[in-house]
């Protein structure tokens, strides 16, 4: 196990490194892209042939949303930046997690009945609280709740929301249950561990 964990490490570290090299390239390359789409480098340069020809069409669902939000197009290449290294940073979580995940599996099996139920326990929770977790940030980022991948999140999370929302009444226009959720699985998962 020890060996299988040391490997998992290298992989992690060797993502970071690629993660961190792909963000820079990439702050490069859409540097170079906003230039061009700002007409700080000549239309007709060839440098700016080149973007227009290669970089151009990957940006270009970022910018019908950009566009479609309100925002200006020029700013595409900027947020498709924040997409590659956000999408680099939640790589880099997951992996932490997945070995986080295996090395308290293998520390429960080693323990008995007593580490399976604390690993049942903490992986229910955490399940849960993930899923309240995902419906707001989609809520945030008004993603539809039907998409194929968000819908795992509703299933899991109103069941424990929807009584919450007839006992708390909005702030405002903030919903609080999400919060009130959160914690009290923290909570209640406190108890059952104890």
């Amino acid at each position: 196990m020890s060996a299988f964990l040391a490997a998992f490490d290298a992989l992690i570290l060797v993502v970071r490194q690629a993660v961190f090299v792909i963000a820079v390239v990439a702050f490069v390359v859409f540097a170079i892209d906003w230039l061009v789409r700002t007409r700080r480098i000549n239309p007709f340069n060839p440098v700016a042939r080149f973007y227009r020809r290669a970089v151009h069409p990957l940006t270009l669902p970022v910018e019908r949303r950009i566009v479609r939000a309100g925002g200006l197009p020029t700013s595409a290449p900027w947020w498709t930046l924040v997409g590659v290294v956000v999408g680099g940073i939640l790589l880099i979580v997951l992996l932490g997690f997945v070995r986080s995940t295996v090395y308290s599996a293998a520390i429960a099996a080693t323990a008995g009945s007593a580490g399976l139920y604390y690993l049942l326990i903490s992986w229910t929770f955490g399940i849960l609280q993930a899923a309240v977790l995902v419906r707001v940030i989609s809520s945030w980022l008004r993603l539809p709740e039907w998409k194929w991948w968000l819908r795992w999140s509703v299933v899991l999370s109103e069941p424990i929301l929807r009584p919450l929302r007839r006992i708390i009444p909005p702030f405002g226009m903030m919903d609080v249950t999400p919060i009130v959720a959160w914690f009290g699985l923290q909570i209640i998962e406190g108890l059952l561990l104890r």
